[in-house]
């Protein structure tokens, strides 16, 4: 029953449908009618139209929005690949002014140690020097010390200078009496041998030290070995 009601309906609708388009033609006019239809079908086109254009242009903002976030996207990358390079640069100019204060500190203690060496090198010329003087000063003693004191005088090897006395121990007028002088690293006399031992030679060498008196410190040997040649 409900399907029979169901198909009555309808028939109902459709026939209400056709009457309504015949007072409508009856009212407007068929030409009328064809026209606002032709319009609606204009208009439904146009409205088409639009929308596949807006759509297309829809579609083009969504790829163009999709192209700005990849643009922004590769722009944040950059932009960390620059900060990285710029805290990279950061460190290696950290670092070059580093190597640049070494170099500055290692240019100046060569600079000091050359300075250094200069002022050890003129020391040691002085030295060298003096000590070639007094050397020369002793060579040139020989002959009053070989007259007056029967003392032979030779430069041996390592710059020193050995003497020799004779005519001490009048049992034996060749006997040598040997004593050996160089000069030290300080610049003073110094005793490096005594032949026969003398118990007073440190005494002499002191004393030398104080007075550089050379002639007196020689003679005062000379007496010490005479004193002991006769024990």
């Amino acid at each position: 029953m409900a399907n029979i009601k169901a198909e009555d309906e309808i028939i109902v609708f459709e026939r209400e449908i056709k009457e309504f388009w015949t007072k409508l033609k009856s009212i407007y006019g068929t030409e009328q009618i064809t026209q606002t239809l032709a319009l609606r079908d204009s208009c439904k086109e146009s409205i088409k139209v639009l929308s596949e254009k807006w759509s297309k242009k829809l579609k083009e903002g969504d790829l163009m929005i999709d192209r700005i976030q990849e643009y922004n996207n590769e722009i944040l990358q950059q932009s960390q690949r620059i900060s990285e390079n710029q805290e990279h640069l950061t460190e290696i100019k950290s670092n070059l002014n580093q190597e640049e204060e070494q170099k500055k500190d290692l240019t100046d203690s060569i600079q000091e140690l050359k300075e250094e060496l200069i002022k050890k090198k003129e020391i040691i010329s002085s030295k060298t020097k003096a000590d070639k003087e007094r050397m020369e000063r002793l060579c040139k003693s020989k002959e009053l010390f070989e007259e007056r004191l029967g003392l032979e005088i030779r430069r041996i090897p390592n710059e020193q200078l050995q003497f020799i006395f004779r005519h001490i121990d009048h049992k034996d007028p060749d006997k040598p009496y040997v004593f050996t002088l160089s000069i030290n690293e300080q610049g003073d006399y110094e005793v490096t041998s005594c032949i026969p031992p003398l118990d007073c030679i440190a005494e002499f060498q002191l004393k030398v030290r104080e007075t550089n008196n050379f002639s007196a410190f020689v003679a005062n040997i000379r007496k010490a070995f005479t004193a002991l040649s006769y024990k």
